[in-house]
């Protein structure tokens, strides 16, 4: 048998490094593959994930939507609302907003003492002990009175949370009676058939009708949450008296709860992946809109991720339960190149360019003596090596994204030590 030309297996090398360069480039640009498709040979990048043929036109006039979190006077939720409406300030104005006003929907049944900070509309918790101890039921019981008392101006909501940060402006994501959700990859009412079909019979079509979605982030037209909200409220009580769906739910009930009620009023919602992400899962807030911290994010002093364990050192909202966070936060420690704190795929496409190259040159010299499947082996191992490096600085990248925004709104907001 003869031999395999040295040229060939250069060229064959070379070829197979740059493809796959090239794709993995694009994976961790866009943060996954599960936002990339191919179709006639092109890779193509979309966040919408799930959207009705006729909404993908685009809008060509503006529809402005209503900002609306629930929240309790703890002090925990304070300091997070806080953070939260000084970046809608923040990003109100900027091009590319239709965001309209604003209003945190207080469910503790009195004034606090951040009336005169934030636009605030106070309503009644539920009964005492309806709640089991799940305080989140108070959501949609909020929502419920609040649409019943307030005059909202906008034709759309955005249901958010106190601990959303508004990374860049929103536009409205929503399509007419098509609200826009962010999917969430641990609701699954496929899997949890039998449980959803105690609240969402047969007669009103497949569980694949029910979302995988939460009520936030979510905008969504006025008329629409309006009927959806006491279904929402009743769903989340009768899955909490259930031993069974409380049991399976969990923390996540009250989420399940709106996914059920959404479909049992015919809405189907457009799932939008660039709506928000969450460190320290997700890896880049390029062309995303808002980060929720709900994770804590814990480092080493060599700047790793140790993924389950309390770091060295560490943000965790749940850190600071009785007030605020101090001032000026400490940033992830150092253990990556000083470019890391760069933002955009520029930082991430060279320097994966130039390991990629290391690679290649590498692979080419070694060409004559290895097997040419070993070589490329060679080449594959070495590539998935440098895209769990990159995926490592993007995540380190994130977090310096989150504690610098954190700062500079504690740096700005008076009495930031108020509880």
């Amino acid at each position: 048998m003869g031999r395999t030309s040295p040229l060939l297996i250069i060229f064959l090398v070379l070829g197979s490094s740059f493809a796959t360069y090239n794709v993995v480039t694009m994976l961790i640009r866009y943060g996954s593959s599960e936002g990339v498709a191919f179709s006639d040979g092109l890779l193509l990048f979309d966040p919408i994930i799930e959207m009705p043929a006729h909404a993908k036109n685009r809008k060509v006039s503006k529809a402005p939507f209503h900002v609306a979190l629930t929240a309790t006077d703890a002090p925990y939720n304070k300091w997070q609302c806080r953070i939260m409406y000084y970046w809608y300030k923040r990003q109100k104005n900027m091009p590319g907003s239709e965001m309209g006003g604003f209003t945190r929907i207080l469910h503790s049944g009195k004034p606090d003492n951040l009336m005169d900070e934030i636009p605030t509309v106070v309503v009644d918790p539920l009964p005492a002990g309806m709640d089991r101890g799940y305080i989140v039921l108070n959501r949609p019981w909020a929502f419920v009175q609040w649409l019943e008392k307030a005059t909202i101006e906008e034709e759309y909501v955005l249901m958010a949370e106190p601990d959303h940060i508004f990374v860049r402006p929103l536009p409205n994501l929503a399509y007419g009676g098509h609200p826009a959700a962010f999917p969430f990859f641990y609701i699954t009412p496929e899997k949890n058939e039998k449980i959803i079909r105690k609240f969402f019979p047969e007669e009103h079509g497949p569980v694949t009708n029910v979302d995988p979605i939460g009520n936030s982030p979510v905008i969504i037209r006025k008329d629409l949450i309006e009927k959806i909200a006491p279904t929402w409220m009743n769903v989340s009580l009768k899955m909490k008296e259930d031993p069974e769906t409380d049991k399976a739910f969990g923390w996540v009930l009250e989420m399940y709860a709106y996914a059920v009620a959404s479909a049992l009023h015919g809405v189907r919602h457009i799932l939008r992946k660039d709506f928000m992400l969450q460190p320290p899962w997700d890896l880049s807030t390029e062309n995303k809109f808002i980060i929720h911290y709900t994770y804590g994010c814990d480092y080493n002093m060599k700047g790793e991720l140790t993924y389950g364990k309390i770091g060295e050192w560490r943000f965790d909202k749940r850190s600071h339960l009785r007030g605020p966070p101090p001032r000026n936060l400490p940033l992830p420690p150092p253990g990556v190149p000083e470019s890391v704190y760069m933002q955009g795929s520029n930082l991430d496409s060279h320097h994966l360019a130039n390991n990629t190259l290391v690679v290649v040159a590498v692979a080419s010299a070694t060409a004559r003596n290895v097997p040419l499947a070993l070589n490329y082996a060679i080449l594959q191992l070495s590539t998935t090596a440098i895209e769990v490096d990159v995926n490592h600085q993007k995540a380190f990248v994130l977090e310096v994204t989150l504690v610098k925004m954190v700062n500079e709104a504690s740096a700005n907001i008076p009495n930031w030590d108020t509880t």
